[in-house]
């Protein structure tokens, strides 16, 4: 009874799910049974090395530079964004779904967090897929890359290197981009797919936030300087980074400083 109500094994249940709309359903059914207190905390002997998530066979994963160029004046075009974008998202659930399963020793209050975004990337793909499918294509229908979950295993030995550079750099990245985007897409008259990245950049906001409280958890925890210890990692971790313009509206609601954003840029721009 317990093994089968244990969120950690759940967790990684949803995560192996190869179908998109079985993910989903899943992940969504993971966050209703967690506020439930339906699921306990009971950490497995063995925590598994996932170079592979469950994902779909398509879309077929290439070099970034390999991947469709958008131009958002089309429809196609902005379809072509649109499957960029999902493919984002889809992976962003199985990094959360992840972030739950990997990490076993921490306060009851990351899992509610960590299941609350993996609850909303599915929401994510869910408006994403569906506008795809309004338009007459289907999630896989083109190729994508595989950037994501790449750093997802670089990140997979320490939750600190996790929160520092999944949320606040990949993920902050979409804060930084999203409203230029939203900003283009007016001019199309396509309100849908504005509404459609106006919820996920709020949302995002949010998820870059919880990464930043457990990432400054974490450094108070282990006596680190958040902002020498993130600049640090960056260099490490993810030679070549380059970062700016920002949002800076954006980010310092997501728990980023001024100083941090200075920072940043005088390091890395």
């Amino acid at each position: 009874m317990n093994e089968k109500y244990n969120l950690f094994e759940q967790s990684l249940h949803c995560l192996l799910i190869k179908n998109p709309q079985q993910k989903v359903n899943a992940t969504l059914s993971l966050q209703k049974q967690w506020l439930n207190q339906e699921l306990l905390l009971q950490p497995l002997s063995d925590i598994q090395s996932l170079p592979v998530p469950g994902r779909p066979e398509k879309p077929e994963l290439v070099n970034p530079k390999e991947v469709s160029r958008r131009k958002l004046a089309s429809l196609k075009g902005r379809l072509t964004l649109v499957h960029a974008i999902a493919h984002i998202e889809f992976n962003a659930i199985n990094l959360a779904l992840d972030a739950l399963y990997r990490f076993q020793k921490m306060p009851e209050q990351y899992y509610t967090d960590w299941c609350l975004v993996a609850a909303e990337e599915a929401h994510h793909f869910t408006m994403l897929s569906d506008y795809l499918d309004e338009n007459g294509m289907r999630y896989g229908d083109l190729n994508a890359h595989n950037g994501l979950w790449e750093m997802a295993v670089k990140t997979d030995f320490d939750v600190l290197v996790r929160m520092a550079l999944v949320p606040r750099v990949l993920e902050a990245r979409g804060l930084d981009v999203t409203p230029r985007m939203i900003e283009k897409l007016q001019s199309t008259g396509d309100m849908q797919l504005v509404a459609i990245l106006k919820k996920i950049f709020d949302d995002e906001i949010g998820h870059v936030k919880i990464g930043t409280y457990w990432y400054k958890h974490l450094c108070k925890l282990r006596n680190l300087e958040p902002q020498q210890t993130f600049l640090g990692l960056i260099e490490k971790h993810m030679q070549g980074a380059k970062f700016g313009p920002f949002e800076i509206e954006a980010r310092i609601e997501a728990g980023f400083s001024k100083e941090e954003l200075e920072g940043l840029l005088s390091r890395f721009s």
